[in-house]
């Protein structure tokens, strides 16, 4: 039987992940013998060959024929990674949270198929809402307009030398800064859109 070609990475037995790490497995008829996820192509094909002199492969089938021993396969092979209890931990907590993730679209998903006119109700209320968001943004912006303009008018009336009913300390003077961009996002107002 000819060896097998070599991977991309340019060792046997050595795949590159998406995310940039090098996965190492031994493959032999049907059984696969994961042997982990390392930094670089170099650390995953040591530790192929180390698997490989433990399981008896000629060294024809190694990726680094120079190594003559068991031994020295396994003392130039990366160290094996250690799971803390941390690891454990974290991987334990992420898998709850897939899980309840999971449940929670099961049961979502349940819902719908057994109350269609909750959903269609709940789908107009949204609707709604976001029509009386859109008409309220509307009013507000149609609002500062007013009072900018109105400013406006009070200003160049005052600089043409005329009297404005606007007196010094009005506030109302400010509405000359205010904004009447209509080219605005949903979520571009200072006040939460959800709020009551």
């Amino acid at each position: 039987m000819p060896p097998r070609r070599r991977s991309a990475s340019g060792y046997r037995g050595v795949r590159q992940r998406p995310n940039g790490g090098f996965y190492a497995e031994i493959r032999s008829g049907d059984l696969r013998l994961s042997l982990g996820t390392y930094n670089t192509a170099h650390e995953a094909a040591r530790a192929f060959d180390a698997a490989a002199w433990r399981l008896g492969r000629p060294r024809l089938q190694m990726n680094f024929p120079d190594v003559r021993t068991l031994q020295q396969a396994l003392d130039l092979a990366p160290p094996p990674r250690l799971n803390s209890a941390q690891d454990r931990a974290e991987h334990t907590a992420l898998q709850r949270r897939l899980l309840v993730g999971q449940e929670d679209e099961r049961v979502m998903a349940e819902w719908h198929r057994r109350h269609p006119e909750d959903v269609a109700y709940e789908q107009e209320y949204w609707e709604r809402r976001c029509e009386e968001d859109t008409r309220r943004r509307r009013e507000e912006r149609l609002d500062r307009r007013r009072r900018k303009a109105l400013a406006c008018a009070q200003a160049d009336l005052v600089n043409a030398g005329g009297r404005s009913f606007f007196t010094e300390e009005d506030e109302r003077w400010f509405d000359i800064w205010l904004s009447t961009f209509d080219d605005t996002n949903d979520d571009d107002d200072d006040t939460d859109d959800w709020s009551d």
